[in-house]
């Protein structure tokens, strides 16, 4: 069993309070709490906990536990022994998963110098990592980012949806930002590792998914502005429900004509964290207004459509749906290049070309695509000051027989005829 080979690896090292069960992002006391009992570059036993006597608590967390507010139903509770096994569930509320972190046990960590190549990388526990304040990725945003998700199916084996081309998207985005990066071979290998060591927190079939993020940054010091000398792949996992507060209901979206995501000759069409600071401000301002996001124009003519703030954006007329073309300054989503896919096998008619923003206003529906939202329906757009709506009952059906068919898929519930998945045991 590949999970097998994976947790042999990890060797126990000494007593450890699970750092996920005591995890807040904004507790100076949880951070101080796992600065004591969690060092980083150690390697651990399968993601179980050992018992802790009662007086080591008292003397050395508890002022602290009380402090941090825990996710889960049991946060006092400690497992009695090291198990060779990651299979069982991880004790949350699966129902009520929104799309956030939520702490899990490793992550996995690859280094190499600029130059140079990665090599083996090795898997750690999940927690903050040692950056010099001259680190290339925090002064000159040399970074970047990956997104892809992992399923359970309902015999407990894992689906992971088209890895290598999270792969080969970041090589790419890796060569325009001047990083180096993993082969397809170690991401998706770091990829199935982390994963695998994280297994018991892949939801239930049907409660969510388990989205990975690996991370490609310059984190050697470098003052001047250059390429840093150092580099660091990253990869940590979050179970996670609906992106959209909304769920799977209709998303109401106003168009920005002033301010521009990307602009053309820059890195829109790269996944660079930079990207995702420039949203922030109208993204803000529109879920001020009570929208649910952005939908951008290209910058030189305002008028055609490139992309929501993190998703793809599809507009259906008839038979034919039609969605951006990719020329620079938009994304090429993986979720985008898998729904145009089976579209075409569903027998539709797909254009990639510039989409007038006009062409909303007599759209049949519309759509977005993405890692995060898979597809979501939009039930609104709103421009200067005027709104079309696209019906109030969920998603249309077009948007609709697409995602069923993309979804039960990536489940596993169907043949994976496109060969896109990877199956984990």
């Amino acid at each position: 069993m590949e999970s097998n080979a994976v947790l042999a690896t990890l060797q126990p090292n000494y007593n450890i309070l699970s750092p996920s069960r005591f995890y807040s992002s904004s507790s100076s006391a949880a951070t101080t709490f796992l600065s004591v009992f969690y060092p980083q570059r150690t390697r651990f036993s399968p993601p179980q906990y050992l018992k802790l006597d009662k007086q080591v608590l008292a003397s050395a967390s508890c002022r602290y536990a009380h402090e941090v507010k825990s996710p889960f139903k049991n946060a006092a509770v400690l497992s009695d022994s090291y198990s060779s096994e990651a299979s069982e569930l991880a004790d949350i509320e699966w129902d009520n998963l929104g799309f956030g972190l939520l702490p899990t046990d490793y992550m996995y960590m690859m280094k190499c110098s600029q130059g140079g190549n990665f090599s083996k990388g090795e898997l750690q526990r999940f927690g903050n990592i040692e950056l010099n304040p001259s680190a290339g990725v925090l002064n000159y945003g040399q970074g970047l980012f990956e997104g892809l998700k992992a399923y359970r199916k309902e015999d407990g084996n894992i689906l992971l949806f088209r890895p290598e081309e999270n792969a080969l998207r970041m090589r790419q985005g890796a060569e325009r930002m001047c990083m180096p990066a993993p082969t397809v071979d170690q991401f998706v290998e770091a990829v199935k590792e982390t994963v695998l060591a994280n297994k018991r927190w892949v939801p239930p079939p049907g409660k969510g998914s388990l989205y990975i993020r690996p991370l490609l940054m310059g984190s050697g010091a470098v003052l001047g502005l250059a390429p840093a000398p150092e580099y660091t792949f990253l990869i940590y996992v979050s179970p996670v429900g609906n992106y959209f507060k909304e769920g799977v209901a209709p998303i109401n979206l106003i168009v920005e004509h002033e301010l521009h995501r990307a602009t053309p000759g820059g890195t829109g069409g790269v996944k660079t964290i930079g990207n995702y600071a420039a949203v922030l401000k109208a993204q803000s301002a529109a879920k001020a207004k009570g929208y649910s996001d952005v939908l951008y124009l290209d910058c030189v003519h305002k008028k055609y459509l490139e992309e929501v703030s993190s998703c793809n954006i599809f507009v259906v007329k008839g038979d034919v749906i039609s969605t951006p073309a990719i020329k620079g300054t938009i994304l090429p989503g993986i979720t985008r290049k898998s729904i145009i896919d089976v579209a075409r096998s569903q027998g539709f008619q797909v254009e990639e070309r510039f989409v007038p923003v006009d062409e909303l206003l007599d759209a049949d529906e519309v759509f977005c695509t993405g890692t995060a939202v898979v597809v979501s329906p939009v039930g609104s757009i709103t421009y200067k000051g005027k709104r079309v709506s696209y019906g109030v009952d969920g998603f249309g059906a077009v948007a609709q027989q697409l995602y069923s068919v993309l979804t039960r898929l990536q489940m596993g519930l169907i043949d994976d005829k496109m060969d896109w998945t990877v199956e984990l045991s």
